[in-house]
């Protein structure tokens, strides 16, 4: 059961392994981008290319879905992104295990939007855990982690492929324990417990009045999407990358004729934009058809 781009290794491990999938479960196609074109999700895809047998429920408040799998009695199902709740009688199953590719070393980053959180946080160090699901959000007891660096110039898409090649070969590994009857569960520390929300529409906006590490540590948190803005000349600009450096002004002037721009605390230069309905440009690009003033504030 996974959805996103994420899942991808993950599903492709296990079916280049000696394990047998039954089914693949995702989010059902969506319609996309300006034509309104019915778009399958990339584990969709990906399991057509395999030629797997793939649903894609709108919903599990009926009995269909939960019918559906008794009586196909997997031994494992696998949950990586799959952004659907399952219901109770489903993670019930006697016979079968639930465990699920979290992308966080739990207890730390339950919830919606752990990578995004992590680098939001500016943290050290993220990972991957595999644990049993239970009906509460993010809360079973774990089977194995592994860790993952940070460092201040990483960005989501880099941290998502890395971290989902890891899940990949921790997944397997734990399939391992659990066939040879060696998997131990451990319950996690609720006292260590946080939470990451969902990423909402208004968090991508920039807000200058605050410290050019932070700005810095959100727009690698939301690159490529849905990327952080500011206000230019009547546009929205996506900022696709940056990098801090010293300086001072106002929040939101700028200081740098190469769109530097300063911050509550030091200062960003801008690398890589995108206008809307534009491409991604680099920044020298910008400016040969852009122009900027030394102290001009943006919003």
């Amino acid at each position: 059961m996974g959805t996103p781009d994420f899942a991808v290794p993950i599903l492709k491990s296990i079916f280049d392994s000696n394990n047998k999938i039954l089914e693949v479960y995702t989010q059902p196609p969506k319609k996309k981008n300006r034509g309104q074109k019915i778009k399958n999700s990339p584990i969709h895809d990906f399991a057509n290319k395999l030629k797997l047998t793939v649903r894609h429920p709108d919903t599990f408040e009926t009995n269909i879905e939960i019918d559906h799998i008794k009586k196909l009695k997997p031994d494992l199902v696998v949950v990586v992104a799959y952004g659907k709740i399952l219901p109770r009688e489903l993670l019930n199953f006697n016979e079968t295990l639930f465990i699920n590719v979290h992308a966080s070393l739990l207890p730390k980053w339950r919830g919606a939007a752990p990578i995004q959180r992590s680098i939001m946080n500016m943290d050290n160090e993220t990972g991957v855990s595999i644990m049993k699901m239970v009906p509460k959000l993010d809360a079973g007891p774990v089977l194995l982690k592994s860790k993952i660096s940070i460092n201040q110039d990483t960005n989501y898409l880099e941290l998502s492929e890395k971290m989902s090649k890891v899940g990949a070969k921790l997944l397997l590994e734990a399939i391992d324990l659990i066939k040879n009857d060696k998997a131990s569960f451990s319950e996690q520390n609720i006292s260590e417990v946080t939470y990451a929300k969902k990423i909402q529409k208004t968090e991508s906006k920039i807000n200058w009045n605050e410290s050019a590490e932070k700005i810095l540590a959100k727009i690698n948190a939301l690159s490529p999407n849905p990327g952080c803005w500011f206000s230019f000349l009547g546009s929205r600009i996506k900022i696709i990358k940056a990098k801090r450096v010293i300086g001072s002004g106002k929040p939101g002037e700028i200081i740098g004729d190469k769109f530097i721009i300063a911050c509550s605390k030091n200062a960003i230069q801008l690398m890589e934009l995108k206008k809307e309905g534009k491409n991604n440009v680099s920044t020298d690009e910008f400016l040969r058809s852009n122009k900027i003033e030394i102290g001009q504030l943006l919003n």
